[in-house]
C-alpha cells in the first residue's frame, strides 16, 4: 500500500509519469476511489471480470471508517493496489492519483458504489485496439437501485447536445495518453467533472466510439441521493464555468449545431430544456415518468432485469440480448 501527502497529485500534465504502482502486461486499468466505502469498493472489484488480466487502483481518500480500512487491507493482500490520501480530498484527485499510478494503454473510472459489466472493458478495449483515433469507447449502461433501466447513451460524441446537457457516462473506457494531455480529472464539484472532461474531448475534436446499442458497459447504482442530485442546487454557477472554459465547443455551436444528428424539434428543444436554466427537485419524477413509457431509455424488461434487483446487486444482463432504443435513443 502506498501513501499519498497532500498536494502530491492533484492536476495532471501531459509530463505526468506512472509511479509504478501497477503494471502486469494489461490493457486496462480501472481507477475507484473509495471514501468510507468499504463494502461496496469490495462489492465493485468483486464485480471485475475479463478474459484477460485487468490492472485495479484502489485509492482511499483519506477514510476514517475502521471497516474501511480492514477490507481495503484485505484487497491489498489479495493482490489489488490500494493508495492511501492522508486527508479527503474529493474524486477527481483521488481519480487523478490512481491515473498517475497507472502503466497501461487505457484507463477506466469507477466509482466505489457501481458495478462492472462481465466482458466489458475487454470488448471497449477491442474497440479502441481496432480504431486508433478513437480517443474513447463509451456505451449504455444499466441503473439499479432505487430503481432499474438501461440508459441509452448517444451513438457519438456530439458537441452540440453536450454543449447543454452531459448524456455521457462517467465510467467509459478513455486512452490514458488523452486523459493525461488533458491534466485529468479537473476539480469543479458536485460531479461536474466528468462533463468538463466530455467537454474537453470534444473540444480537442476527439472521436468517441459507441461499444453498440445494448452492451451493455457498467452497471450504476443509485441509492438515496447522489452527488448529481445535489449538483442540481449549483447548477447555474457550474454552467456558467463550463461556458468560459470550454470556448472551442460554445464559441462554435452553430456550426457543431448543423453537424448534430439530432432530429430538428430537439435541436430547438435543447437549449430550452436544458443548458443554463434552473433545476428542480421535481424534475426527476417528471424523468421517471418519461423512462417508463421509454421515451428516454431502454426497458429494464428488454434484458431481463426483474424487481429482485433492488435489494441486492444489479444482476448481470443474459448476453446477446441488446434492448430496444427508442426514438430518443437514435438522435
Amino acid at each position: 500500500m502506498l501513501r499519498v501527502s497532500d498536494g502530491e497529485i492533484a492536476y495532471l500534465g501531459p509530463e505526468a509519469k506512472a509511479r509504478g504502482c501497477a503494471g502486469s502486461g494489461a490493457r486496462v486499468t480501472v481507477v475507484l476511489p473509495c471514501y468510507n466505502d468499504g463494502p461496496l469498493t469490495r462489492e465493485a472489484v468483486a464485480s471485475i471480470e475479463e478474459p484477460e488480466p485487468v490492472d485495479v487502483i484502489v485509492v482511499d481518500d483519506g477514510s476514517v471508517a475502521a471497516e474501511t480500512a480492514e477490507i481495503l487491507g484485505q484487497l491489498s493482500a489479495d493482490g489489488t493496489t490500494v493508495i492511501h490520501h492522508e486527508q479527503n480530498r474529493g474524486l477527481p484527485i483521488a481519480r487523478n492519483t490512481s491515473l498517475g499510478a497507472t502503466r497501461t494503454m487505457y484507463v477506466f473510472p469507477l466509482d466505489a458504489d457501481d458495478l462492472a459489466v462481465r466482458g466489458a472493458l475487454s470488448a471497449m478495449a477491442d474497440k479502441l485496439d481496432a480504431d486508433p483515433e478513437a480517443a474513447v469507447c463509451f456505451g449504455d449502461y444499466l441503473e439499479f437501485g432505487d430503481h432499474e433501466i438501461v440508459r441509452a447513451v448517444p451513438g457519438r460524441l456530439d458537441p452540440f447536445r453536450l454543449a447543454y446537457v452531459n448524456e455521457y457516462p462517467a465510467s467509459a473506457l478513455m486512452r490514458r495518453s488523452v486523459v493525461l494531455a488533458l491534466g485529468g480529472w479537473r476539480v469543479l464539484g458536485a460531479g461536474y467533472e466528468d462533463w468538463d472532461l466530455w467537454l474537453a474531448l470534444a473540444e480537442r475534436g476527439d472521436k468517441g466510439v459507441h461499444l453498440g446499442p445494448g452492451n451493455l458497459t457498467f452497471r450504476k447504482r443509485f441509492h438515496g441521493e447522489r452527488m448529481l442530485s445535489v449538483a442540481k442546487r449549483e447548477h447555474r454557477p457550474l454552467y456558467r464555468r463550463l461556458r468560459r472554459d470550454h470556448p472551442g465547443v460554445y464559441g462554435h455551436l452553430r456550426s457543431y449545431r448543423r453537424a448534430s444528428d439530432l432530429a430538428p424539434h430537439r435541436k430547438l428543444l435543447y437549449p430550452v430544456v436544458y443548458g443554463a436554466r434552473p433545476r428542480f427537485t421535481f424534475e426527476h419524477h417528471v424523468k421517471r415518468w418519461l423512462d417508463r413509457v421509454g421515451l428516454w431509455s431502454c426497458a429494464v424488461s428488454a434484458i431481463g432485469v426483474g424487481a429482485e434487483s433492488r435489494q441486492g446487486p444489479a444482476p448481470e444482463p443474459p448476453p446477446g440480448r441488446p434492448c430496444k432504443r427508442s426514438e430518443r435513443d437514435r438522435g
